[in-house]
């Protein structure tokens, strides 16, 4: 089962502290995940940054401008875990989609 972001607080610098729906949490630099271009460009005005919300219906953290980020990429860096699963990846005009997702594991990376 994929993991949900319940809470999301900016802190110092780049960072946000992440606190997921099975209670996991901790602090993430976000700026060693991304270079800020493209739609990550307007997240390097600091106070753009803060204005991070939650999307219920995906579970993950984004920005009004569209920018959002896998909820699975982030638990595997605040949690060391990856939660893996097989499907059907399928390119949506930029963008890979993973379809049919089954076989969900999580392993400790």
């Amino acid at each position: 089962m994929l993991k949900d972001i319940i809470t999301v607080e900016p802190r110092k610098g780049y960072q946000l502290y992440l606190k997921f729906e099975d209670e996991k949490q901790g602090i993430i630099d976000i700026s060693k995940l991304i270079s800020f271009t493209g739609v990550f460009a307007p997240l390097q005005d600091i106070e753009y940054f803060k204005q991070v919300k939650i999307n219920p219906e995906w579970g993950t953290i984004y920005w009004e401008n569209g920018a959002d980020f896998d909820p699975d990429v982030l638990y595997a860096e605040i949690t060391g875990e990856a939660i893996v699963c097989t499907g059907d990846l399928v390119k949506e005009t930029d963008i890979f989609v993973l379809k049919n997702p089954r076989d969900f594991q999580i392993e400790n990376i």
